[in-house]
């Protein structure tokens, strides 16, 4: 099944960081590649998609983690949720594990 991703202000502004720090451009490339998987499948197993409890969507929605990397220090993290029309993914930021 394939999603349309949509963008918060947040994950625009954390992607246009990504962009323009060349030191970051390995990172930017798991991120896309990360995405591309999100639009795909939010459930392919490489993004090891789990359920956020300590947050709530801005109705009460369910929002999600998905790992644009692993085994990385401050490794790549995209937070998300269903909707807000059927097929659609919000993608709500995208930051590095604390």
């Amino acid at each position: 099944m394939h999603f349309n991703l949509l963008f918060t202000d947040e994950a625009n502004e954390n992607m246009t960081t990504l962009e323009e720090d060349a030191g970051l451009k390995k990172r930017l490339k798991a991120v896309r590649k990360a995405l591309a998987f999100l639009e795909a499948d939010p459930r392919h197993p490489s993004l090891n998609t789990h359920k956020f409890s300590s947050l709530a969507g801005p109705d009460g929605q369910d929002i999600f983690e998905a790992y644009a990397e692993s085994k990385t220090p401050a490794a790549y993290r995209i937070f998300w949720l269903y909707g807000p029309k059927k097929r659609e993914i919000t993608v709500i930021a995208i930051t590095p594990h604390p």
